[in-house]
């Protein structure tokens, strides 16, 4: 089981550490997503190189390939890919709503017909559970209904009250599974097991949702249903009014918030950890972050430009090469460039982390992001 201590607090925002078998996780924290047991690019030895002390898996993609079964003969998700620090695996719960079209959802659970093969597939509150056991993620996610900011009120009412009777059963699956099975992969315990507070941007529909999921008494909670076509403002809205409901000694997580204003805004309001695929998705495509906003490196104009993509990033990109050979790389579709690209995105947002942690420590949080987000949105753009 985790064990979460807050260490600071500079108003709502607070740094924390997460203690687990695997290691310490420092809080705020940013997750790189490795849906496929892999963050795309990248080695486990860069990144742990880079400070990320925890990465993310995915139970759907998983189960259809190679499937939780292959996973666990091999010793289990950590051992299958080479990476030694703790690991957090969503339920499959996004899928849900991005497969929107291939799935049917139940009170039993979803039915999808798989994007790979169309093969039929069905997966529950037990069986995410049963899945991430079989995975050995340290920390596992509830099955939730998640549904697109624009939906309807009554769907949000649906899928919220059903994200808590989701929960229930995921809670009593794990306690199940643990009696009967012991632990799975070589885990020394199961997993931590997170709920998910949904709601859409109802005040109401969040606190229910937040109230009757405290109640349950999960080892940690996380935000969900938002950066799904909701405006920016009401995101904003939603994050100040839900984080200060659930427990104040429980790790936070704000499910896939992006931007590195989205991030720095739910430090404020209270939030620990985060995980998005926009860092390695954008470096893919070439589009960078630096301190003077991002940077389109497939832009003619760096074709000759010997400056470093950050003249202040200490990352190996930054260090040893020039915005010029990024854009050679990228241009010429190599697989360097997707490397290089990365791994600088990841510094950013790792980075990015750690001074907000040194921030709250220091009791200077609300002005150091005031600075840094001045800067950063009075040049973002600048070079698109």
């Amino acid at each position: 089981m985790i064990r979460f201590d807050v260490e600071a607090h500079d108003r709502s925002a607070r740094a924390g550490v997460m203690h687990t078998p695997r290691g310490a996780i420092r809080t705020p924290a940013f997750m790189p997503v490795g849906t496929q047991a892999t963050v795309k690019a990248m080695t486990p030895a860069e990144l742990e190189g880079l400070g990320a002390e925890i990465v993310l898996g995915n139970t759907y993609h998983l189960h259809l390939r190679p499937g939780e079964a292959v996973i666990r003969e091999l010793g289990g998700l950590h051992r299958f890919m080479g990476w030694r620090r703790p690991i957090l695996t969503d339920s499959g719960g996004f899928q849900i709503f991005s497969l929107a079209r291939r799935v049917a959802v139940t009170e039993e659970g979803a039915r999808f017909q798989s994007h790979l093969d169309g093969d039929a597939l069905a997966l529950t509150p037990e069986g995410a559970v049963r899945i991430q056991q079989a995975l050995g993620s340290d920390i596992a996610m509830c099955l939730d209904h998640l549904v697109a900011g624009d939906a309807p009120p009554a769907l949000h009412a649906e899928a919220s009250a059903r994200t808590t009777r989701w929960a229930a059963r995921c809670q009593a699956a794990l306690a199940g599974q643990c009696g009967t099975a012991g632990t799975e992969a070589g885990a020394s315990e199961p997993p931590a097991l997170f709920a998910i507070v949904q709601g859409g941007t109802s005040p109401e529909l969040r606190r229910r949702s937040a109230e009757e999921l405290v109640a349950l008494d999960f080892p940690g909670y996380a935000i969900g249903g938002l950066s799904v076509g909701e405006p920016t403002p009401a995101t904003y809205e939603t994050l100040a009014l839900t984080a200060p409901l659930l427990p104040a000694v429980k790790p936070r997580y704000l499910m896939g918030a992006g931007e590195p204003q989205d991030l720095l805004t739910a430090i404020g309001a209270g939030c620990d950890l985060f995980d998005c695929v926009l860092p390695t998705r954008n470096a893919r495509n070439g589009s960078l972050y630096t301190r003077a906003g991002k940077l389109s490196i497939k832009q003619v104009r760096y074709k000759a430009d010997p400056a470093p993509l950050d003249p202040d990033c200490p990352c190996y990109t930054c260090r040893n090469f020039s915005r010029a050979y990024l854009r050679h790389l990228y241009d010429r579709n190599e697989i360097l460039s997707m490397r290089l690209n990365t791994l600088h995105n990841l510094h950013f947002y790792l980075s990015l982390m750690r001074e907000a942690r040194e921030a709250i420590v220091a009791g200077r949080y609300e002005g150091w992001k005031r600075n840094w987000l001045g800067g950063y949105a009075a040049k973002s753009g600048a070079g698109e």
